[in-house]
């Protein structure tokens, strides 16, 4: 179902209305924004430079840390009491980064997040549970403003509280789920460990889950298990939050609502502009937001941009579910390592489950990748010989995928601490 006329545009439309929404937005934060305007007077540019979305690349780019370095509103390009809402992380590596909104800008954002709930067939019809968290982080009131518009009857159950949740869930009759993928397996885990029947006693029929990278492997299991159908969105608090694309019934690959949020692949060691196809790390532009605009803002997620239509009709640029990130990526005796690239490896075999962590350590002047995973319910833990052929099959895999020896841990199931939120996947040691 499309729920904007701005999804079908085509390729000349598009590149218009982006071209004028760019001149507007580079206008405003030369005139309002200091932190910009001195950013543009150093590169000798001004807005009259800008005429068409193609001399994007004169911009220059925005990093969290100059979030963090103008803390708390000195990247705002409005008065306060133009703002309705602010947003900020968590803080907990620094100072936080902050964000508001006007009310024109909470527009835009349920706009993107209905949009994302429209490909997953979500109406007035539908009663939807949402277990992000609400707060001052962007997830649940997010989520709750879109599926607002789009006449859903909201649950906002936040997030905690995993049987009360998986209870609500069956009482309450949702048809769909949104919340983070790892937590929506916890959820599932909860209500087969108190015999509910999954395809019984539930009416789901759709899921969006997003913020944190997940392999094909996990998406397959979940939708298999929750008998849904498997939607991603993505969004980052400082470019509006999650709404920012989401993916269809037709392709894993995720629409970008371009029309509000430019995007661009770009090597993040030279910074230049990589074509379509070529994986590289997301910046995004934001061409409509009134309170805090943001010129190509480093998201760190690398990803690879898509400019082939999409079997629904959309003719936005789509783009690759997140393969990792740049500033989280792990180099373990010299070798690039994402946890997505396990997770994958881990999703084919089927003894384990997808409860996980990686463990990086020191061992004398080298490093050791250890991989802990927890087996099946029906996988004994008492037969030696089945267990070392499992590890050694895991071991195999990661070797042959990753380039690199791994120590493989196996576990009974449920014995790795699960999260209400973003699952811990990586422990490193070496900074211990």
């Amino acid at each position: 179902m499309i729920w904007s006329k701005e999804e079908l545009l085509s390729r000349d439309e598009m590149t218009s209305l982006q071209s004028k929404r760019l001149k507007d937005t580079v206008s405003k934060v030369y005139a309002n924004v200091p932190f910009y305007k001195k950013k543009f007077d150093e590169l000798g540019i001004t807005p009259n430079d800008i005429n068409s979305i193609s001399d994007i690349s004169k911009l220059p780019f925005t990093k969290k840390q100059d979030l963090r370095d103008n803390y708390p509103f000195g990247l705002f390009a409005v008065d306060n009491s133009e703002l309705v809402r602010i947003h900020s992380s968590s803080g907990t590596t620094g100072k936080p980064t902050v964000v508001g909104y006007t009310k024109a800008d909470i527009g835009v954002w349920a706009e993107g997040v209905a949009r994302v709930l429209s490909m997953a067939d979500i109406t007035n019809k539908d009663i939807i549970h949402i277990a992000y968290g609400y707060g001052l982080f962007t997830g649940g009131l997010g989520l709750h403003d879109g599926a607002s518009l789009v006449g859903a009857t909201v649950v906002p159950s936040s997030g905690g509280f995993t049987s009360r949740q998986v209870m609500l869930m069956k009482d309450f009759g949702a048809t769909a789920l949104a919340c983070t993928p790892t937590f929506a397996f916890h959820l599932l885990e909860t209500a087969e460990s108190e015999g509910y029947d999954i395809k019984k006693d539930f009416k789901l029929k759709a899921g969006v889950f997003g913020a944190e990278p997940t392999s094909k492997g996990f998406k397959e299991e979940l939708a298999r298990r929750w008998n849904i159908s498997y939607h991603d969105i993505y969004g980052l608090s400082e470019i509006i939050g999650p709404g920012v694309a989401g993916s269809c019934k037709h392709s894993p690959d995720l629409h970008i609502f371009e029309d509000h949020f430019y995007p661009e692949i770009i090597d993040p060691e030279t910074l230049k502009v990589l074509p379509y196809g070529e994986k590289g790390e997301l910046v995004i532009t934001s061409l409509t937001k009134q309170g805090f605009p943001i010129i190509r803002y480093r998201t760190g997620d690398v990803t690879v941009l898509v400019p082939q239509i999409c079997g629904c009709g959309r003719t936005q640029i789509r783009m690759k579910n997140i393969m990792g990130r740049v500033d989280d990526m792990l180099i373990v005796n010299g070798v690039n390592v994402f946890p997505s690239q396990v997770e994958h490896v881990l999703s084919n075999i089927d003894e384990i489950t997808l409860n996980y962590q990686i463990i990086v350590d020191k061992k004398g002047y080298l490093d050791k990748l250890e991989v802990m995973v927890e087996v099946t319910e029906n996988m004994p833990m008492d037969s030696i010989g089945a267990l070392e052929r499992v590890q050694k099959k895991i071991q195999a895999e990661l070797l042959s995928n990753l380039y690199i020896h791994t120590v493989v841990k196996l576990v009974e199931p449920r014995t790795i601490e699960r999260s209400q939120g973003k699952a811990v996947r990586v422990i490193d040691k070496r900074s211990l």
